[in-house]
Formats: C-alpha cells, structure tokens, sequence
C-alpha cells in the first residue's frame, strides 16, 4: 500500500513492506493534515521573483533562525513553507521591494535515525507527520531478528532525554493505534537485534555438547538437560553444577542443582547465561 505525501517541489512514496517475518500490519491510522512545519536543519531553497540577488539556499540553525542578505535573522521553525513566504514577502514590501513574490521549497528535512535490526538502518527525513510505522517501513521493515522490544530515545526542549518502550508485537499483530506514535525530529528508534547465545552441556547426558538459544526466550538448566537428550541412566540428578565464568573478572563460580528438587518446584528452575557449563555427574 503506497501513500503519497505531496510537499511543495517533493514527492515521496511510502510503502508499508515489513522483511523477514509474516508480520500483519495494523489498519494504518489517518495522519493529521496539518502541512509541513519548518525545523532546524531543514534545508531551504528561497526564491524571490523580483529581485534574483536574494535567492538563497540556506540551512535553518539550531535556534530556529536564518540569516538572509538585506532582511538579516528570520524565525523560521514552526512556520509552513507558506507562513514563511507571507513573512518574508511582508518583510521585503517594507524594505526592499513592493508586491514581492517569495517561493520556499524545503530541500532536505528534519531526520529522525531507526537503528538495530531493520533492512536499511539510518537517518530518514520527516516529510510530514510521521508515524512510528511509516518510518520503519521507510527502514525496510523489521528483519526476522528483531526482538520484540523496540525503544526510542527523544530529546526534550529542556535537555532532558526520555526513553519509549514499546512492543513490536503491539505494533504489527495487535494493531494497538496508541503504539503507532507520531515521530519527533531527532528520535531515535532502536530495534535490537537478537543474540544467539551458547551454553554447554557434558557428563552423563545422552547428546552432550554445545545448546544456542535465542536471548529473548531465556533456557533454564531442565531445558538445557533436556535438549541434551535427558540424564543417562547413571546419572546424578542431585549433584549437577554450573559453573560461570565473571565475564569482568574472569573468575569460574559453581552453582549447586538439585534437578529432583526443581522438578517437584522446591527449587528455582535457575536461568543459563551466556558461556554456563551444565556438569551432570
């Protein structure tokens, strides 16, 4: 399904392809109508049809502003292409020339950056109101590596930095319309990417050896023993150790299992981290 967003001189297609996964998109949600509001960075192409020597290609600053030859500092931010040449038409019918005509087309745009597991990682104009989704589709969608916890990091007019969470599943099975957020310039949206991690198994089990799992599903030591074939008959279920290595330190530490114990649920099923060694005497 293609959208086209038309701004003056620019027109973009979005198309809503997710990668990597049957993921079912939500019903999309309607975008307010509102035009384009000028932000800092933006590129601006001016023309001014009376007078050429004032046509100028400049990039808004950090504080909203641009410095324009004969006019001097303009508040642009927040104004449409439209308010911005009403403005610097009444600016230039006092000081310049009468009846000016002023074209702004905006050349590049605000950008917000979508990282992590998504076909195309970047930065991506804001061209208009920007949902969460259409950014990621611009991204080329999520890879089968996503996990399902994506983040966006906004930069507050104060300073302060604040960090979203949502679901990925909210956004692409769920269809919850309040996770489909507006886009801000200068967001950051991360998608992390899934680690396979690795664990091993040895002593009296039937396939021992090396066990991945993916980071997000977690694997308790009952599911590492059982993916390792279950304890051989000689086995002894209430003696197993884990030993883990400090990933800082270096340092091994032994972990005492009692498996007859977790199985009757009198003790944790204890969770396996990355490099755990299931010793199963």
């Amino acid at each position: 399904m293609n959208r086209g967003l038309i701004i003056p001189g620019i027109v973009v297609l979005v198309s809503f392809v997710f990668a990597g996964g049957p993921s079912v998109l939500p019903q999309e949600l309607p975008l307010p109508t509102m035009d384009y509001r000028i932000g800092t960075r933006d590129l601006l192409e001016i023309t001014v049809l009376e007078a050429p020597e004032l046509n100028k290609t400049v990039r808004v600053s950090e504080d909203g502003s641009i410095n324009l030859s004969l006019i001097g500092r303009v508040e642009v931010e927040g104004l449409t292409t439209q308010e911005l040449e009403q403005r610097l038409a009444e600016i230039l019918n006092k000081t310049f020339t009468k009846d000016a005509h002023v074209t702004v087309i905006v050349k590049e745009f605000q950008k917000a950056a979508v990282l992590g597991a998504v076909g195309r990682p970047g930065e991506y104009d804001l061209v208009g109101p920007t949902r969460l989704l259409e950014i990621i589709a611009k991204a080329g969608g999520v890879t089968a590596m996503a996990t399902n916890d994506l983040f966006i990091l906004r930069q507050e007019k104060d300073g302060r930095q604040t960090r979203i969470s949502i679901k990925l599943d909210d956004l692409t099975v769920s269809g919850k319309q309040e996770s489909n957020i507006l886009i801000l310039p200068k967001d950051v949206i991360t998608i992390p990417i899934e680690q396979t991690l690795t664990v091993f198994v040895y002593g009296e089990v039937q396939t021992p050896g090396a066990i991945s799992f993916i980071s997000s599903k977690k694997l308790t030591v009952l599911q590492a023993i059982a993916q390792a074939g279950s304890l051989t008959e000689w086995a002894s279920p209430r003696r197993i150790k884990i030993i883990r290595k400090d990933k800082k330190t270096g340092k091994e530490t032994k972990i005492p299992v009692n498996l007859v114990l977790i199985m009757k649920g009198k003790a944790p099923n204890i969770l396996l981290e990355e490099g755990d060694v299931v010793i199963v005497p």
